[in-house]
């Protein structure tokens, strides 16, 4: 990024819920750490690069620790001989918290940040802050917007929330990768404007694609509901407008802001229990019996332990080719409070099966201790109750007053959805027109629409857009939550709820608990529901025949 092109603000981006766990067990073997370790490394090969630049650095690669990893920025700043103004934001860490609490941090804004970039900071390092608060905090700075620029704030926060996961704006992790060269893409930027309106582009040179479609994707990710809440803003998602300015630039306008709530989430991590997994191979014939005699087989050593989830996938396939494709899995996934019941008295009980259980017996890796798992959970605060603090290059302490909450000065307008249970939900903006009518042919979702998953604590959620205007009436009209959970069986009895983003032609479903406690707990295959949206996709329904690609001719 800082060789490609011009730069004036290089953010970073290292913490996710499952990062806090692992730094929190960090902290805990020695209270010096808690921030990531690989920052320091990467610094140390570009802050000569960032200084000749002139390029500020902004990360919250301080995680647990913001003072501690600024101070080892200055001691390396010192030993390369770099003058590096550092300073540090701090006061989300609210332990000791609870009973169990490992860690517990406060969402902070980008006010911190824009007071440490006023004193004059070329690297400002922060604690568990917003994502987007790594772009808006910067935004706020060179334009020296007041804490009420509501619009302008929200454009510059929905720009972070593209950046924030790199390369997904760029052609990673996209549904229609098939259509571009994403073998090696770029990380994109944006170019942000006075109004708050931004464009999204890479460095000339670099692989991948900047698209409507790669935007539109990655502003469905872990998002829920049209109102993104923050700490500074509220952004209207439903405001959002994209249009193509140009080779790999995409215009982002039209963003409105609101008041932010006053409260702020906080993320708190604790250690849940224990695990421990087994991976059975079941090949060739009589699957299910295969998987009905070791389950009997192991009953009893699971009889005392607290969770046991078995679950099958039907990797094989009738008179295989290869041995692994004739093969099943069967996984057991056990967890108790105490490490006893699922440790190697259990695992034990599964190796000694290898002479006595089905035909062809044996296991994916030799099972091992059991192993601490974590639980993300989320609360609300007061945010007049965090101190926000800005720690300037000085050492001055500056504290961050909580921006001013206030009641919405619009309401969100009524989905305009189907009734009954296939509009639970929000939305807004125009009703799509009528959605087509005429034959039809049964094939999957894909063919037609994009998505994007993820998560959030114990919750999922799945994003799905279309590219055309007819293509949008008919997923609005037909896409309802009923059919979703239809479509995919395991959200069935989870309170989904759809919300309506008609400028991107976008849906996205929220999935309330698909998760568990979450993903450092491995409740499920898939723990962070990343590819919740590609299995959607690959789900069969009748799409109307005019909606549909032209087949290709036969030569």
């Amino acid at each position: 990024m800082l060789t490609g092109g011009p730069l004036d603000v290089l953010t970073g981006d290292y913490l996710a819920e499952l990062t806090m766990l692992i730094l929190g067990r960090d902290r805990l073997k020695n209270p010096g750490l808690g921030y990531a370790k690989t920052f320091p490394r990467q610094l140390e090969e570009c802050l000569g690069l960032a200084h000749e630049r002139g390029v500020r650095i902004v990360t919250n690669a301080g995680g647990l620790n913001p003072a501690g990893l600024a101070d080892a920025v200055r001691a390396l700043a010192a030993k390369l001989g770099i003058p590096a103004s550092v300073a540090h934001v701090e006061g989300d860490d609210l332990m000791p918290y609870e009973d169990g609490a490992l860690t517990a941090n406060a969402y902070l804004g980008g006010a911190g940040i824009t007071a440490c970039l006023r004193a004059g900071a070329d690297i400002v390092v922060t604690g568990r802050v917003t994502d987007a608060a790594l772009v808006s905090g910067p935004a706020a700075w060179w334009f020296d917007w007041a804490p009420d620029d509501y619009d302008r704030l929200a454009g510059a926060v929905v720009a972070g929330h593209v950046l924030e996961c790199g390369t997904q704006a760029t052609g990673g992790n996209y549904s229609f990768f098939t259509r571009h060269d994403v073998r090696a893409p770029g990380f994109p930027l944006a170019e942000v404007c006075e109004d708050g309106s931004s464009v999204v582009t890479k460095h000339p040179g670099t692989g991948g694609v900047v698209s409507v479609g790669t935007v539109t994707a990655q502003l469905l990710y872990e998002t829920q509901g049209v109102r993104y809440l923050g700490p500074d803003v509220t952004a209207r998602l439903d405001t959002v407008r994209l249009l193509s300015v140009g080779a790999d630039r995409i215009g982002i306008s039209g963003v409105r802001g609101e008041a932010p709530p006053g409260t702020l989430k906080v993320g708190v991590t604790r250690i849940g229990g224990w695990r421990n997994e087994v991976v059975f191979v079941l090949t060739g014939l009589d699957i299910e019996a295969k998987e009905e005699l070791v389950r009997a087989q192991l009953a009893d050593a699971l009889r005392d332990v607290a969770e046991v989830d078995w679950t099958l996938a039907r990797t094989d396939h009738a008179d295989a080719a290869t041995q692994e494709t004739s093969s099943a899995l069967l996984r057991l996934v056990v967890r108790d409070p105490s490490p006893d019941p699922v440790g190697r008295s259990l695992t034990a009980a599964a190796v000694e099966l290898a002479l006595a259980s089905y035909p062809g017996f044996h296991v994916t890796a030799a099972p091992g201790p059991a192993q601490p798992y974590g639980v993300f959970t989320s609360a609300e605060v007061p945010a007049a109750s965090v101190p926000h603090t800005a720690v300037l290059p000085n050492g001055t302490r500056l504290p961050v007053p909580p921006a001013i909450a206030a009641p919405p000065p619009f309401p969100a307008p009524p989905s305009p959805a189907p009734p009954a249970s296939g509009a639970r939900g929000s939305g807004g903006g125009p009703v799509p027109p009528p959605a087509p009518t005429g034959p039809t042919r049964r094939g999957p979702l894909g063919a037609l629409v994009g998505a994007r998953s993820g998560d959030k604590g114990r919750d999922a959620n799945v994003g799905v857009w279309v590219e055309s205007d007819a293509a949008w009436a008919w997923l609005h009209a037909t896409l309802t939550v009923d059919a979703f959970q239809a479509l995919l069986p395991e959200t069935a009895g989870l309170p989904v709820a759809r919300h309506v983003l008609p400028h991107l032609r976008a849906l996205n479903f929220t999935v309330p608990g698909l998760l568990g406690d979450g993903v450092a707990s491995g409740h499920r295959f898939d723990p962070q529901a990343k590819a919740l949206g590609e299995w959607l996709r690959a789900r069969h329904t009748d799409i109307p025949l005019d909606l549909l690609p032209a087949p290709e001719a036969t030569p």
